[in-house]
């Protein structure tokens, strides 16, 4: 045996007594996966092999199963890619790297060379082979931190993947092997051919660990950057829905995430996204923008739709009655849905004639059926007004020949405002006393001489039913014929009693 073979099998032979793992060896096993291996990763390690090295087990499972280092015959089955396939007979066969003939022609099929059995996969059933006295030196030089190799996985262990690559023994730990935490068995990579990141080389140990993650990450930002730069606004794409948030669904668009937004999700309103979209699911949208500086891009769903607007001016024409369901209340009104994807607004001020509301929810609920005329219209903005209380009866119709000029008419003050008061002449009508008109004299605060809830007579000034408006006055009550001068309709104060003369004159005066 020549004396690299002695080397050869000095350095492979499986150590009798493990000695227990020294703290130099703990803090190169808790680093294998580099520089920045983070706590779990170094926990991960140590629960998964205790005392031991990664490596010091790939030793014993090895000398437990390949017994002797001992050269033997093999014939050379097939030769496909960098492998080597050799036949010692019966079912059992071995794989030896072709790199080992690097110097060397290649052995023909059906040739017979002499091989040592390095490790034995049981599962497999395949052994794997190297050349007697196969320089291991030159295979240690060819490898360097951060450099990406390719490997052949040869079994597996609760820790991670053991690879050969180009005849060295690597460890992969668990959290490197995808991008996703594995949890499955490991057994599904054995035989498979990765590519994978050195992220740790000590020679004089022995120890190679490598990243199938560092590699997969970088192909994914790679891949990221070539379809960011070639997406295009207005064009539309496939993506996967990733992630739900209360605003949106962050969509993959081909390695790229972009943002739909919950206003772009449906024509309608959406008050929640997980209504509209689930995760995993698959989607047609439309790029609406690209930011290329912050990087992101924004995503519609409803773009790709048919637009439920079109054709809307000849379906729902101004003074048109249509029936739709409250969908939502506001402070200002409330909006109606009039068809899958139309909403309208419906003003707090076109509900009622009966009286001033301080919320739709005084007369509406959501989800109430209602009928209502079209007030307004515009397809193009998507924009529509309803008014309810122009359904019934108007009662300002007629208003002048009811309430004509110059009559005396008797209302309640139903508001007070800065230039005047509200007086209502019936339900759904109202007529303005201006400030100007309340007295003779000059008023500073209208609630001086009027408050809400005084019933009140005034003067018609003048009627334009058109503009819904009625002008009242008080002050000119003086000028009509059966004016009595009461302003209001309020009880006057009783006089005051004359007191009686002291019949008794006091003592302890003056006379």
């Amino acid at each position: 045996m020549t004396s690299e073979q002695n080397a050869f099998e000095r350095e492979n032979q499986a150590p009798q007594n493990q000695p227990q793992m020294s703290a130099d060896d703990q803090r190169r096993l808790t680093g294998a996966a580099g520089e920045n291996t983070d706590d779990e990763l170094q926990r991960e390690l140590e629960e998964a092999f205790g005392g031991a090295t990664v490596f010091d087990m790939m030793d014993a499972e090895e000398a437990a199963s390949r017994g002797s280092k001992a050269a033997r015959k093999g014939k050379v089955l097939a030769i496909h890619g960098d492998d080597i396939f050799v036949d010692f007979g019966g079912k059992t066969q071995g794989l030896l790297p072709a790199s080992h003939y690097a110097d060397d022609p290649l052995p023909k099929v059906g040739e017979w060379i002499d091989v040592v059995i390095r490790s034995y996969n049981e599962e497999e059933g395949l052994m794997l082979l190297a050349r007697p006295g196969a320089a291991e030196e030159a295979d240690w030089d060819s490898v360097a931190k951060d450099q990406v190799v390719e490997g052949r996985v040869t079994g597996h262990n609760k820790g991670g993947l053991e690879l050969n690559i180009n005849g060295i023994r690597a460890f992969m730990p668990i959290s490197q092997i995808e991008l996703w935490r594995v949890e499955d068995d490991l057994s599904s990579y054995v035989n498979q051919k990765v590519r994978c990141r050195i992220t740790e080389v000590k020679r004089s140990e022995k120890n190679l660990v490598v990243s199938r993650r560092a590699v997969l990450e970088e192909e994914a930002a790679e891949k990221r950057e070539q379809t960011f730069q070639t997406l295009t606004e207005g064009s539309v794409v496939h993506g996967t829905v990733r992630n739900i948030m209360p605003y949106g669904a962050f969509v993959d668009i081909g390695g790229v995430d972009g943002l739909l937004h919950v206003r772009d999700m449906a024509h309608k309103h959406v008050a929640d996204p997980s209504e509209v979209v689930k995760q995993g699911q698959q989607l047609e949208l439309m790029i609406l923008k690209i930011d290329r500086e912050a990087r992101r891009i924004s995503l519609g769903l409803k773009q790709v739709m048919p637009d439920p607007w079109q054709g809307a001016e000849a379906k729902w024409p101004v003074n048109a009655v249509v029936t739709g369901r409250v969908s939502r209340l506001a402070d200002f009104g409330a909006f109606v849905e009039v068809e899958e994807g139309i909403e309208a607004l419906l003003p707090i001020s076109e509900i009622t004639y009966d009286r001033r509301l301080r919320h739709p929810s005084e007369v509406l609920h959501e989800g109430e059926i209602i009928q209502a005329r079209v007030l307004n219209l515009d397809a193009p903005n998507k924009r529509m007004s309803l008014s309810v209380k122009q359904v019934g009866d108007d009662p300002w119709t007629g208003a002048s020949a009811r309430w004509p000029v110059n009559t005396v008419v008797q209302g309640a003050v139903t508001r007070t405002t800065d230039f005047g008061a509200f007086v209502e002449l019936t339900n759904g009508v109202e007529g303005l006393i201006h400030i100007s008109e309340l007295t003779e004299g000059r008023v500073r605060s209208v609630t001086d001489v009027l408050k809400t809830g005084d019933t009140v007579k005034a003067k018609v000034l003048s009627v334009d039913e058109d503009a819904r408006r009625i002008a009242l006055s008080v002050k000119q009550l003086s000028s009509m014929p059966d004016y009595t001068g009461d302003l209001t309709d309020q009880p006057a104060a009783e006089p005051a009693k004359p007191q009686k003369k002291r019949k008794t004159p006091l003592r302890g005066g003056f006379d």
